[in-house]
């Protein structure tokens, strides 16, 4: 059997679960608290539109493929656009959580969620889509309560520094 598609699953896997740090830290580091986050939106867009867009025409046309690509069927881009819309809807969800997580925004605890939550949705709505719910058995149910399980223990017991001590405690414990 041929394991080549694990690699780019392994590639996927350390490109996604590097992806929130990469943004919080751009987002971060605009210099304007108030539309820094949609900056940081703007530039990853220009990134996908140079991977997305600029990359497979460059592809298909070094390749001989048809570069014509609103030629191509209509349910076939119809849903990769649908598809591409929702990974940019959700890559603005990542950056306004950041934004309204309590300060200072704890990515690992905001991606946890994700990419916990993620696997259960694609779950469910891949098994609802392929009519496949008569068929499910029980170690898949367990599965998807262990991701929730896991998505629920590192979100509330992902290691953080404690906070600094107020002045206050600085000075009582100076004055033991």
């Amino acid at each position: 059997m041929n394991y080549q598609f694990i690699y780019w699953a392994l590639l996927t896997v350390v490109c996604w679960g590097t992806y929130g740090v990469c943004m919080h830290i751009g987002s971060s580091n605009m210099g304007d608290p108030v539309y820094g986050r949609i900056m940081a939106f703007l530039w990853v867009g220009i990134a996908y539109f140079l991977t997305a867009v600029v990359a497979p025409l460059v592809i298909l046309h070094f390749k001989g493929g048809n570069v014509a690509f609103w030629t191509y069927p209509l349910q076939g881009w119809k849903w990769s656009l649908i598809a591409g819309t929702l990974g940019a809807v959700g890559a603005l969800g990542v950056l306004l959580a950041f934004g309204r997580m309590p300060s200072p925004a704890y990515v690992p605890v905001i991606m946890s969620i994700i990419f916990a939550g993620a696997p259960i949705v694609n779950a469910i709505v891949s098994t609802t889509k392929e009519q496949n719910w008569a068929y499910v058995k029980p170690p898949f149910l367990l599965g998807i309560c262990f991701a929730a399980l896991g998505g629920v223990l590192v979100t509330k017991y992902a290691p953080k520094k404690p906070p600094a001590p107020s002045p206050i405690q600085e000075e009582a414990a100076a004055k033991e």
